[in-house]
């Protein structure tokens, strides 16, 4: 078996990836998700159109027999000789391009061809199958393709130029089905399927995140989530604001749970607070703010926007408010616009011309510095919030790591010694923030150092006993450390435990059992974490992850195998 980019001896490719949410990435971030290769043989974006657009060959083609002229003396050829002697000439004519000649051979291939004959009439179809896909005739490929199948039903060839065809007429279920066929029959070995694998699931994937994300029904992150998500703003003028009145609705009521963690009641107390006329309501824009900021948490996006603008736009407001609510305009852009990363940097620009003041601006670009690899301006950004908040962990972490990161590129091991050494300063001086844990022991994973991450991850519990992120991180590591399923199950199933909202718990489970030949239980658990996914791209690679093993499902009882037996052999 290979290893993967996390050191895991998880195969690269089995239809369902166990890929893992960095615990690097602040929680404002956590759905946006890196595409390319992850790890090992990669695969160039030419190399991917060369292997997607190469036609497949034919069957039966000993190009050398075609046009040899029979002996004047020669008997005439009937039955299965016959047909093979259609068959070379339609090959000779699909060399040259005449593919309708090609047909007409292969037609009567198949007539002459006896019907006991299955493998051969299952190559002629499939060579018309091949002739009729350069015409792009897709319902006479499907039809052919399905001949040659119920001929040879472990025809790796029919199955994909179908999966092809069906893929042409968007019919991305059928084209999976079949593509996972094919990969089972060449047994994982196929580069070239699997790469029509991965771009199906990826098309169906896509489908599937759209619909569902038009019909998703909002849902609200764990306290846990929310507890940690809010900690990532020093500067949060909701939560520094000081309210003297004790009256229990509108913005009053909306604060009194925010301060008290009861997040549920926060946007029907703020509509409450807006509703109020203009001599009314004392605290108009710290709704639109709050309420703009919980609908991005429970994905209304549109609706977040609104709320966020309205605020953005009052030149008038008190500028922590405005550049707060910038910073989330930034991290919604990054979420709902993952591929123009340049409209998420123009709100964060405009915020520093508003409060250049504000530290928390810097610290959460910085993390999408990480996230696209700029670590020079990720550095600049951490060193200028760390000036501006010279008291927080978290801040001072995520400028390690992204020292760290740069280090690691460069390969300079004196100064990643520099900064192993300022990790363990930071853990003596911010005991109680968990982020610190979490990412150093991400980096002791990386370099293999297991034993110092495990105990990173056990002190990181102890401050925080009820952060299930933690719980899946430390699953995982047992994964890669000892290859220990049970143990990681066990400490994933706790995170469910602790907290049933953790996407992350259900979506990793679910790869696992993927792994284990649990298909069905997988399906259960993506399903699992669909219901709780607020992203279209998550929602997109969780739908990919279930629609990975459905096929795998199917395909194993429409042939009649057991789910262990269709695992790949790396």
């Amino acid at each position: 078996m290979t290893t993967g980019s996390t050191g895991s001896t998880f195969p690269k490719w089995q239809l369902a990836l166990l890929i893992g949410t960095p615990v690097a990435i602040g929680l404002g971030y956590l759905y946006w998700r890196k595409s390319g290769d992850q790890g090992g043989d990669k695969l160039t974006k030419k190399r991917l159109a060369d292997l997607k657009d190469k036609t497949i060959s034919l069957d039966g083609d000993t190009s050398e027999a075609a046009g040899k002229q029979q002996p004047a003396d020669a008997k005439p050829l009937t039955g299965r000789d016959l047909a093979n002697k259609h068959k070379t000439d339609g090959n000779a004519h699909f060399r040259v391009g005449k593919y309708d000649l090609a047909i007409r051979e292969y037609d009567a291939a198949i007539e002459h061809c006896p019907t006991y004959e299955a493998t051969d009439r299952a190559t002629y179809y499939q060579n018309r199958a091949a002739a009729y896909e350069q015409l792009q005739n897709w319902a006479a490929v499907i039809k052919d393709c399905t001949s040659a199948i119920e001929c040879n039903p472990a025809y790796a060839k029919a199955l994909v130029r179908r999966a092809k065809a069906y893929e042409q007429q968007q019919d991305l279920s059928r084209a999976l089905e079949d593509i996972t066929a094919a990969c089972i029959v060449d047994r994982f070995q196929n580069k070239a399927t699997l790469v029509s694998a991965d771009r199906i699931l990826r098309e169906l994937g896509q489908q599937h995140g759209r619909e569902a994300m038009k019909s998703k029904k909002p849902t609200y992150p764990s306290k846990q989530f929310l507890k940690s998500y809010f900690s990532s703003f020093n500067n949060d003028p909701i939560g520094k604001l000081v309210v003297a009145s004790t009256e229990q609705k509108g913005f009053i009521k909306a604060k009194a749970l925010f301060d008290s963690g009861e997040y549920e009641g926060i946007v029907a107390a703020c509509t409450e607070e807006l509703e109020k006329s203009e001599s009314e309501s004392e605290y108009k824009l710290e709704a639109l703010l709050l309420r703009g900021t919980f609908y991005n948490l429970i994905a209304c996006y549109e609706e977040a926007k609104q709320d966020l603008d309205a605020v953005i736009e009052l030149e008038t407001a008190d500028k922590r408010l405005r550049s707060n609510a910038l910073i989330k305009r930034a991290s919604l852009a990054m979420q709902t616009e993952p591929d123009s990363p340049g409209e998420c940097f123009k709100y964060f620009a405009r915020a520093e011309t508003i409060d250049s003041t504000n530290g928390d601006i810097f610290h959460h670009r910085g993390q999408v510095y990480i996230l696209t690899d700029r670590m020079d301006d990720a550095i600049a950004d951490f060193e200028r919030a760390y000036q501006l908040c010279p008291t927080s962990g978290i801040i001072a972490t995520h400028l390690c790591y992204a020292s760290y990161r740069q280090a690691a590129q460069n390969r300079d091991e004196s100064a990643i010694g520099r900064i192993r050494k300022r990790f363990n300063e930071i853990l003596d001086q911010y005991a109680d923030c968990v982020e610190c844990y979490s990412i150093l022991a991400q980096v002791l994973t990386e370099e293999q150092k297991f034993d110092e991450a495990d105990s990173c991850f056990a002190r990181a519990l102890k401050v925080e006993p009820d952060n299930a992120q933690i719980y899946v991180h430390r699953g995982l590591l047992q994964l890669q450390w000892k290859g220990d399923i049970d143990e990681g199950v066990k400490l994933i199933k706790k995170a469910i435990q602790i907290d049933g909202k953790c996407e992350f718990a259900y979506e990793t489970l679910g790869t696992i059992e993927v792994q284990r030949g649990n298909l069905v239980e997988a399906i259960k658990l993506f399903e699992r974490a669909i219901e709780l996914a607020r992203t279209e791209m998550s929602l997109v690679h969780l739908y990919s992850l279930k629609d990975a093993a459905v096929a795998q499902v199917d395909v194993a009882k429409n042939m009649g195998l057991s789910i262990s037996n269709i695992q790949p052999n790396f």
